[in-house]
């Protein structure tokens, strides 16, 4: 363990910390600040996208069958949304002080820039398949780079740590906050939760989309409702938690103590392991959805990072700080249940099993759905599929009556080295999504609404067929 949280601690603080911020300056320079001009245009998407399946070339195929882009939208939001939301904020504001919160906004806002590259990249390079569309690094790779190798890494990673490794981890903290709220049973925590988990999974992403549709904005807004309540409760201090927040990221005295580095370190990589924007997770469901111009959803999965980190993660923190409870020596799970409970009482205790129930459990289908759509990249066979669904439930189980320090260590390294994969390959390939940025806007300003066409883009056309 102490090897292996070595590593971790080097990969993240160092490498990945520059490559993923890094990357979105780029990013951010090349698209004009995308993620700041075209918010507007962001929401305007969300609001439509629940109405139809805007793409018109699906008209009279198979529209039942096809996923909206609110629907993909919900798939890579309840993938985001996890138990990192209440836990990992309050880790970061523990360690790194109330600063922590400031430094989370800023790589949200300048990471999102990741976000959109990766999600029009994989709408752009999408493929059919028999009811729905598939895609994601391992096929802008494939397909824009000519690399299977480089490919299949991808796929293999991105498979075993969000298929396999973080399902354990994620159903491992459902069994955990049902046995301390209400005496569950780890062994039936584990079988109900198996039980539950494949009879949605087996439905494919059609089943797993229309789930997180449903749980996935209703969790999330009772908990910023919540937050709002208790920032209500406790408007006269406010002012001074929003002073809190900013002393500590640019005050004097954090600065001379040593607090402002880790005040920053903190909340950077705790924006980086909530939002999930750059390590090439979400874009696997981004691909499915049926829009007309890939463009389109590179917006609205940028709208889902502003989501979990400056809506969800700036819930938890606002608890917290506003309670005043954050040096009381308590963190994580802990630290957030101890805040409500200073707040609303001892219902706090049954509130935060549900939350962590809901928020874990939704993660379990989007982190099985990107394991799925990744090996259906290796290989089509459908037993493999089949044994995939088989080996999740196992997992799924193993994770609710065992402990998984290690498996969670481990997987640090595997998302770290997954992540790798994905910037590198979006930095060789982003010259693609900006000219569908370009495309877009251009096409909006001759006021149509903007399509498509493989022709587009001449030099790829063969390989973006699905937009014939």
């Amino acid at each position: 363990m102490e090897i292996i949280n070595a590593i971790n601690d080097y990969l993240w603080t160092y490498i990945m910390v520059a490559l993923l911020l890094g990357s979105a300056l780029y990013f951010t320079i090349r698209t004009g600040g995308v993620q700041f001009r075209m918010i507007p245009e962001m929401f305007r998407l969300l609001v439509d996208s629940g109405k139809s399946h805007d793409d018109p070339r699906l008209a009279g195929t198979s529209g039942n069958h096809t996923i909206s882009s609110f629907q993909a939208f919900a798939v890579s939001l309840a993938s985001r949304v996890g138990t990192g939301n209440i836990a990992g904020v309050a880790i970061a504001i523990t360690l790194g002080g109330p600063g922590a919160v400031f430094w989370m906004w800023v790589v949200a806002f300048i990471g999102s820039a990741n976000a959109f590259i990766e999600s029009t990249l994989a709408q752009l390079f999408k493929v059919r398949g028999t009811s729905s569309f598939y895609g994601g690094p391992a096929y802008y790779i494939m397909k824009g780079l000519h690399k299977r190798w480089w490919a299949v890494t991808f796929a293999v990673l991105i498979t075993v740590t969000f298929g396999l490794a973080f399902n354990s981890v994620q159903s491992n903290t459902i069994s955990a906050a049902l046995l301390d709220s209400f005496g569950f049973s780890p062994l039936v925590t584990g079988i109900v939760l198996t039980a539950i988990t494949l009879v949605i999974i087996c439905g494919g992403i059609q089943r797993i989309s229309r789930v997180s549709q449903i749980i996935v904005p209703i969790m999330a807004l009772l908990y910023i409702l919540l937050a709002i309540v208790i920032i209500i409760m406790n408007i006269d201090r406010f002012p001074a938690v929003m002073d809190l927040i900013l002393d500590n990221a640019f005050g004097l005295r954090p600065a001379i103590g040593g607090g402002l580095g880790m005040a920053m370190i903190q909340g950077v990589k705790r924006g980086l392991f909530s939002n999930e924007a750059g390590e090439g997770s979400t874009p696997n469901a981004a691909a499915t959805a049926a829009v007309s111009h890939p463009v389109k959803q590179g917006l609205i999965q940028t709208l889902g990072v502003y989501t979990d980190t400056l809506l969800v993660c700036t819930s938890t923190a606002f608890i917290i700080l506003c309670s005043g409870v954050f040096d009381s020596g308590l963190t994580g799970i802990q630290l957030t249940q101890y805040a409500l409970d200073t707040q609303i009482g001892s219902i706090a205790t049954t509130f935060v099993a549900v939350a962590v129930f809901l928020f874990a459990f939704t993660s379990v289908i989007a982190n099985y759905y990107y394991g799925e759509t990744n090996l259906h990249f290796i290989t089509p066979k459908k037993w493999v599929i089949f044994g995939f669904r088989a080996l999740v439930g196992i997992v799924v189980f193993v994770g609710s009556v065992a402990s998984l320090d290690v498996v969670w260590a481990v997987s640090d390294i595997t998302m770290g080295l997954m992540t790798m994969c994905n910037l590198l390959a979006i930095l060789l390939l982003g010259k693609y999504a900006l000219r569908c940025l370009r495309d877009y806007r251009s096409q909006l300003r001759h006021g149509v609404d903007p399509v498509y066409r493989s022709s587009t883009i001449p030099e790829i056309a063969a390989e973006t067929s699905a937009w014939d």
